[in-house]
C-alpha cells in the first residue's frame, strides 16, 4: 500500500507536486488550503499600470503575481486602456497565454528602460509565455536573498531614487519594500491577489484528521499561508493538526511559520523548489520505515 502525502497547496498549483509524488510510489491527498481570489480593491494596481513607464522595475515575487498582474492587465486592455507615456511599457497579449498552455509570447513587450525582477526559478518561468525574461533572479527564492539583489539598485545615477513596482499578495511580508525603501527607493506596492481558505475543504479535512486510521504519513507546507489556512480549516472542523503525519518544510521561511505554531517540521527542503520538497519528503518516509 503507498504512502499517502497531503498536498496543500492551491489546486491550479498542485498537479505539479502530486505528479512529482506518483513517481515517487507515493499517494498524494490534494485538500487545497488556499484559494486565488481578486485583491479587496485593484485601485493601486490600475494606478501603478496607467503610470507604468515611469517605474524602472516590476518585481514579481510568486507565480501567483505574475498570473493576477497580467490577468489584470488584459482586462484594461480590453475596456481600451494604455499606460500613459509614448514608450508603452507592458503589453498585455490578448488573452493569457499560460491559462491555455501556449508557450509562444503574444504581444507582451518590455520597454528597454523597464527591468523584471523575479524571486525565484519557478516565477521566472511563470513569465515565460509573455515573452518575458528577468533582468534579475537571485540565488535564492526567498525575499531576503532579493532584496539583497536589489538594493545596489535602489538609486538612479544621478542619484535619484529607483522606482519599483511590486505586485504582490494583498498580505505578504514586508521584508523586500523595507530593505529597498531603507536604501532610498520609490516603492509602490500594488495587490494584485488574495490567498483566501477554500471552505470546501473543510469536511475533507475533517475526514482525514478525525481518526489515525485515516491520517496521512506526511503533510507538505509550500508557503506560510499553507501552514496558516491548515491550521484555520483544522480550527474550523474542531480539530488540531496531530503530531503522527511527517510536517516538511519546503523553506527556511515556512519552516518559521511552522514553529510559531509550535510545529516545527521534521525535515525542510534543500532548496526552495518543488523538486527537493518531493526529495525530502521520500527521504523522510524511506527513514521511518527502515
Amino acid at each position: 500500500m503507498s504512502q499517502r502525502v497531503l498536498v496543500t497547496r492551491a489546486p491550479h498549483q498542485a498537479s505539479a507536486l502530486a505528479e512529482a509524488l506518483r513517481a515517487r510510489g507515493l499517494e498524494p491527498i490534494l485538500i487545497p488550503t488556499i484559494e486565488i481570489a481578486s485583491p479587496t480593491t485593484s485601485a493601486p494596481l490600475d494606478a501603478a499600470l496607467a503610470s507604468l513607464p515611469t517605474f524602472h522595475w516590476i518585481i514579481f515575487t510568486s507565480t501567483n503575481a505574475v498570473e493576477s498582474f497580467f490577468q489584470r492587465l488584459a482586462a484594461l486592455k480590453g475596456t481600451g486602456f494604455s499606460p500613459s507615456g509614448e514608450s508603452g511599457g507592458l503589453q498585455a497579449p490578448e488573452s493569457n497565454p499560460a491559462s491555455r498552455g501556449a508557450s509562444a509570447p503574444e504581444g507582451a513587450k518590455l520597454t528597454a528602460s523597464l527591468r523584471i525582477a523575479a524571486i525565484g526559478p519557478a516565477t521566472a518561468r511563470a513569465l515565460e509565455p509573455f515573452g518575458i525574461k528577468p533582468t534579475l533572479v537571485p540565488p535564492q527564492a526567498v525575499a531576503e536573498s532579493l532584496a539583497a539583489a536589489l538594493t545596489p539598485y535602489a538609486k538612479q545615477p544621478d542619484g535619484t531614487a529607483t522606482r519599483f513596482l511590486i505586485p504582490r499578495a494583498e498580505a505578504a511580508r514586508d521584508i523586500l519594500p523595507e530593505a529597498l525603501t531603507a536604501a532610498g527607493a520609490d516603492v509602490t506596492l500594488a495587490p494584485v491577489y488574495r490567498n483566501i481558505i477554500p471552505a470546501d475543504s473543510i469536511p475533507a479535512i475533517r475526514e482525514l484528521f478525525s481518526t489515525s486510521a485515516t491520517y496521512p504519513k506526511a503533510v507538505t507546507f509550500t508557503s506560510g499561508s499553507t501552514v496558516n489556512n491548515l491550521i484555520a480549516l483544522l480550527n474550523a472542523a474542531s480539530l488540531t493538526l496531530p503530531p503522527a503525519p511527517l510536517r516538511i518544510s519546503i523553506g527556511p521561511i515556512t519552516s518559521a511559520v511552522l514553529r510559531g505554531h509550535g510545529l516545527p517540521p521534521h525535515a525542510e527542503a534543500d532548496q526552495p523548489t518543488i523538486p527537493a520538497l518531493v526529495e525530502k519528503v521520500s527521504a523522510a518516509l524511506l527513514h521511518i520505515k527502515s
